[in-house]
């Protein structure tokens, strides 16, 4: 008698719970990407963004908070639809082509005479006091030179809820895109 009671309270505990659904996050193309002037716009080499590297803890497929000055938590719920790394070279790749209007700008090589675009994204989160990090650094060979910057954003997430974060975080790429496209329109 007690093993069927103990069964069926265990069958109305199964019956009560609920499932939590996963959500997915792809980061947006900016469409309010500002084109940047650039006097010559013919014969100048593509740009191939060889890669996007994020840390380890940013590469699995949960969004990352930060929770204090040293502690981040990974969603379990709230998840990347497709890696991380390849949102943010894809976003990127669109970015610089809305930017640079006058440059081909591509994942993979397209001819011998090209500029490659490597970057490191080091933070990339929503954190504990409202503001959204997109840090890192690029580096761009350009004809023989290397031209290495740092970037580091911080931006007021004016909305709670991962919603609004993952949007506050494709707004701090774009702003990446747009200094990378200016310092790109600078070298000529």
């Amino acid at each position: 008698m007690k093993k069927g009671l103990i069964i069926g309270a265990l069958l109305l505990l199964a019956g009560c719970s609920s499932t939590i659904e996963n959500t997915y996050y792809q980061l947006p193309a900016g469409s309010n990407v500002a084109r940047v002037d650039s006097a010559s716009s013919g014969n100048q080499p593509m740009i191939w963004v060889e890669q996007v590297s994020v840390p380890d803890y940013m590469a699995g497929n949960g969004l990352v908070y930060q929770t204090s000055d040293v502690k981040y938590v990974i969603a379990a719920n709230n998840l990347w639809a497709s890696p991380l790394d390849q949102q943010l070279q894809q976003t990127l790749i669109s970015n610089l082509s809305k930017a640079l209007p006058g440059r081909i700008v591509a994942s993979a090589p397209l001819g011998e005479s090209h500029d490659t675009l490597t970057v490191n994204v080091t933070g990339f989160q929503g954190r504990y006091d409202g503001q959204v990090v997109v840090s890192g650094e690029w580096l761009l060979q350009h004809q023989g030179r290397l031209i290495k910057h740092g970037f580091n954003l911080t931006l007021p997430q004016n909305e709670d809820g991962y919603d609004a974060l993952v949007r506050t975080l494709a707004i701090g790429w774009q702003q990446t895109a747009q200094q990378i496209a200016k310092s790109v329109i600078s070298l000529n």
